[in-house]
């Protein structure tokens, strides 16, 4: 097992140095000129403009400023933003922990939605237990996270005036946020549980657990559920990435200061060192979840050998 993790972490460093490399550069080749933005039209000199290039680093060579770069990343140091010059890591760490909180809460409100449907429609397939949860988990696969937040906006903010429009100034601020991934989340689930519970049900051990005389409840989780496990926990680790870095346009919807909304602001900016930083911190947070998915399987399958 040891070796096996030390193995695995070895293979992490070379999609690690990727991610640096896509992160400088795809914003390297984007049109555009950030020193321009930085001085503005209104004060514009050339002579400014080359002095503020110059302390930056944007007259050096690309390879040149990547190995600057790298070897700030291994120091720690992900830059200070063009617009700010505060350090990149004092902006993102607060809209990254908002965007965990988002994210974790909506994953586990999915989680105790669709993993239960999914298993419903599975032990009463071809029923309507079966048809009406997968026909409403095509519903909720299909319907815009904008279109599901403007709904419930209309519906609980405005209508009802049970809970804030949006931001995040109350502890009730994060409950229509999270409904509207929770509910898109949900259903991918439901129908994954779904597809491999049905896998795992018409296994000979399943048939003989019940020849026994195993109650149906005790066949179900601890047979058929547990083996079935693996997707479901690779979907669920899959999905948490996926919030974490692709929920920019519900944390538009809601206000929600989250690391989506500060990169893609970012972005219109021109503020490359906040969107290098936001990659890599999103790469890693994807790389590690793979990592642990990896560990997991072993206590949830026996029969996985880590060699």
């Amino acid at each position: 097992m040891t070796g096996y993790v030390i193995r695995r972490i070895i293979q992490v460093i070379p999609v690690l140095i990727a991610i640096t490399i896509i992160a400088f550069l795809v914003f390297y080749f984007t049109p555009g000129d950030p020193v321009e933005l930085m001085i503005g039209e209104a004060t514009h000199s050339t002579e400014l403009a080359q002095q503020l290039r110059v302390r930056l680093g944007l007259d050096q060579p690309i390879y040149v400023r990547y190995f600057r770069f790298l070897a700030g990343l291994l120091q720690g140091d992900l830059g200070s933003s063009y617009l700010s010059r505060q350090p990149v890591i004092d902006n993102l760490l607060p809209a990254l922990w908002k965007t965990a909180q988002l994210a974790g809460a909506s994953m586990i409100l999915a989680t105790l939605i669709g993993v239960p449907i999914g298993v419903i429609a599975a032990v009463n397939r071809g029923r309507f237990l079966d048809f009406f949860p997968m026909g409403l988990s095509i519903l909720g696969v299909s319907a815009p996270p904008f279109w599901t937040g403007m709904l419930l906006i209309y519906l609980f903010a405005l209508q009802l005036r049970w809970l804030p429009v949006g931001g995040a100034t109350t502890t009730t601020s994060i409950i229509l946020p999270m409904v509207t991934l929770g509910i898109i989340v949900s259903a991918f689930l439901a129908r994954m549980t779904r597809s491999s519970m049905l896998e795992v049900l018409g296994q000979d051990y399943i048939r003989t657990a019940r020849a026994k005389g195993v109650s149906e409840t005790a066949v179900i989780v601890k047979h058929a559920l547990r083996n079935a496990a693996i997707p479901i926990v690779t979907t669920i680790a899959l999905q948490f990435g996926h919030l974490i870095g692709g929920s920019v346009v519900t944390e538009s919807v809601f206000a929600w200061p989250g690391l989506g909304r500060v990169i893609v602001q970012a972005i219109f900016q021109r503020d490359a060192p906040m969107v290098q930083g936001g990659i890599i911190i999103m790469g890693v947070i994807f790389t590690l979840l793979n990592l642990a998915v990896d560990l997991v399987y072993g206590k949830l399958d026996p029969t996985i050998r880590y060699t």
